[in-house]
């Protein structure tokens, strides 16, 4: 069954492209938000299995988000995404719930497969 996913990023022809590479690769693109209260309004309406949380979200946090979707119990995976290195915000990464970091320009079905430990 493919993965049920959410994308949250304040950058609309990214959230557009993204959208559409990973259908194309055989994820479900449940729905995309822009900002903290967007992604949380849809994660609780869809339920999705996994969440791609952009860090910058224009003033907001991606990590803020990933803390209040966590408290909130929604069960889904959460993967951080950045256009900057992951080196960026190591520590940040660690101290957070998500599965792991993807790089913008390495998004794909694959590298999330391989971050939540589904790689065949």
């Amino acid at each position: 069954m493919p993965l049920r996913c959410l994308l949250v990023d304040d950058n609309g022809p990214f959230l557009e492209a993204a959208r559409a590479l990973l259908q194309r690769e055989g994820l479900t693109v449940l729905g995309v938000a822009s900002s903290i209260a967007e992604a949380l309004s849809q994660a609780e309406s869809l339920q999705p299995d996994l969440i791609l949380v952009d860090i910058g979200l224009g003033e907001e946090s991606g990590f803020d988000l990933v803390q209040l979707l966590d408290r909130d119990g929604s069960g889904a995976e959460m993967i951080m995404m950045s256009a900057r290195a992951e080196s960026d915000y190591t520590e940040l990464i660690a101290d957070s719930p998500v599965a792991g970091f993807v790089a913008k320009s390495e998004l794909s079905a694959q590298e999330i497969e391989r971050i939540l430990g589904r790689a065949a």
